[in-house]
């Protein structure tokens, strides 16, 4: 019995001082690598923003022009022209089918009439969300683009122009 005591010792003795066995090296792994490769972007402007003809009185009013069906409206002292009623500005993109675009606007302080004569510009307006998605038929999208003016009291008559940059990148 002794014997197979010191054998058992002896067993577990040589097992304790073997070196461990190397751990296994990590097999390759392989990943995909890809590049999505866009239709550059396109932006043509198609109209521009037009107030339209307003005649003022010695109150002020404000004149809007609605981004999505293009109708004005005027409020306070301020008349619109019916044969002359304005339009929203419209513009076509194109790019790559399914893509989102952001649509940016940078609108002007005021519109001027070049002889130091302005209308302050309230704000621009978009037909919809400032995201699109770009038709995947079409490979096109559209936007409609209104806004808001303040008309003084008695403002100087003329033609009021200013430019406002509209930029579409992919998302």
């Amino acid at each position: 019995m002794r014997i197979l005591k010191l054998i058992c010792v002896a067993s577990l003795a040589a097992t304790a001082f073997t070196a461990a066995p190397a751990a296994a090296a990590t097999p390759a792994v392989q990943a995909d690598g890809k590049a999505l490769i866009l239709v550059p972007l396109t932006l043509t402007k198609i109209q521009d923003l037009d107030f339209g003809a307003i005649v003022p009185s010695a109150v002020s009013g404000a004149v809007v022009i609605n981004a999505t069906t293009g109708n004005r409206t005027m409020i306070g002292g301020v008349t619109g022209v019916p044969s002359d009623a304005g339009f929203r500005a419209r513009f076509a993109g194109a790019g790559s089918p399914s893509q989102q675009v952001i649509i940016t606007m940078n609108p002007p302080a005021q519109l001027d009439d070049g002889s130091g004569n302005t209308i302050d510009v309230l704000g621009l307006t978009m037909d919809g969300p400032a995201i699109r998605t770009i038709d995947p038929v079409t490979r096109a999208f559209f936007l409609g683009v209104g806004g808001t003016i303040m008309i003084n009291p008695n403002q100087v008559a003329g033609i009021y122009t200013g430019q406002f940059d509209v930029t579409a990148n992919y998302q």
